[in-house]
């Protein structure tokens, strides 16, 4: 039944006045417009921009202005964004706690970025740290991290890690995580123990409701470093048997997780991981039983995968248990 019909029924029906009627007809044919996303996109370009024309700014006039001016001003800044995000800082919570203020959360994150700004300056210049270069990654990790959890921010969070990952010498955001040196067997098997270590933390975070909302984070950035490690390993290494079962592990929880939290990313992120090891590990054994043999099952073999992911989208619903 229409709107309009509705509410005809209702004035007839003397529930409502006329001028109640045409009030409710105007503001249902005329809806509300939220540009929530659209005011948080615009701060977050705003602070983008601060920051990099900080320092451009810093480029051309450091002979005119003189470095110690910078680095007050730079502090200055950076100090007074963080004390506004603590004066609007809300009371700490196991669970997620959302600010009224919306200019706090970009105020932390403009202060974590001022700081970047400040120690990288500061070391450079200055040669604050000396030859202990892990300190410029390892302080601002330990901050954020901190700083995540205080202030309740995801963001900061990512940043916290991937400076902490920065710290071991690795990149684990989307876009530079294959720039990796992985032919290096050291810095591999620290991807995978990091990636791990990370994964436990997102589980632990829901599995005793600490922060629960920050294993989403975990997980991402932990279970895609993990994964591409192992794939690394897996192609290029000895011991395929052991990154095999790391990825294959890594995907099944991936999958589960998906069905429990009826996400997509992580059922997709899931099913490709998973196959791609899963068609290395099978061709691998079968190239080694008999070459002929391979080459005729991989024709049936892309065939059926081809339909099974056909199958895969049609039945997305169910796999993950949404409503209609």
């Amino acid at each position: 039944m229409k709107i309009d019909t509705i509410l005809e029924h209702l004035a007839g029906s003397k529930v409502i006045s006329s001028r109640q009627k045409e009030r409710i007809l105007a503001v249902e044919q005329n809806p509300l417009f939220s540009i929530h996303w659209e005011l948080r996109t615009l701060l977050y370009l705003g602070i983008t921009l601060l920051s990099s024309g900080l320092g451009t700014l810093i480029y051309q006039n450091i002979d005119s202005i003189g470095h110690s001016v910078i680095v007050a001003v730079i502090a200055i800044l950076c100090f007074a964004a963080f004390g506004y995000a603590l004066w609007k800082r809300m009371a700490f919570s196991t669970e997620e706690v959302i600010n009224p203020s919306p200019f706090a959360d970009f105020a932390l994150l403009l202060g974590c970025l001022l700081f970047v700004t400040l120690e990288g300056y500061v070391q450079y210049q200055y040669n604050l740290f000396g030859t202990r270069y892990g300190l410029v990654t390892f302080l601002p990790a330990i901050l954020f991290i901190g700083f995540a959890y205080l202030f309740d921010h995801r963001g900061v969070l990512s940043m916290g890690l991937t400076a902490l990952a920065s710290w071991v010498g690795l990149a684990i955001s989307p876009e530079k995580l294959f720039s990796n040196d992985f032919t290096n067997q050291n810095l591999l098997i620290l991807a995978i123990i990091l990636g791990l270590f990370l994964v436990l933390i997102g589980w632990l975070s829901e599995r005793y409701s600490f922060k629960k909302h920050f294993a989403f984070t975990y997980f991402f950035l932990g279970g895609n470093l993990t994964a591409i490690a192992s794939l690394a390993g897996l192609f290029n290494n000895e011991g395929k048997i052991i990154y095999f079962l790391v990825i294959m592990s890594l995907a099944i929880f991936g999958v589960m997780y998906a069905r429990q939290k009826q996400s997509f990313l992580f059922l997709l992120l899931g099913v490709i991981y998973g196959y791609i090891a899963f068609s290395y590990g099978l061709f691998t054994v079968l190239n080694s039983i008999s070459s002929e043999i391979t080459f005729l099952f991989s024709t049936l073999y892309f065939f059926a995968t081809c339909a099974g992911i056909v199958v895969f989208f049609i039945k997305i619903k169910d796999i993950l248990g949404w409503k209609k």
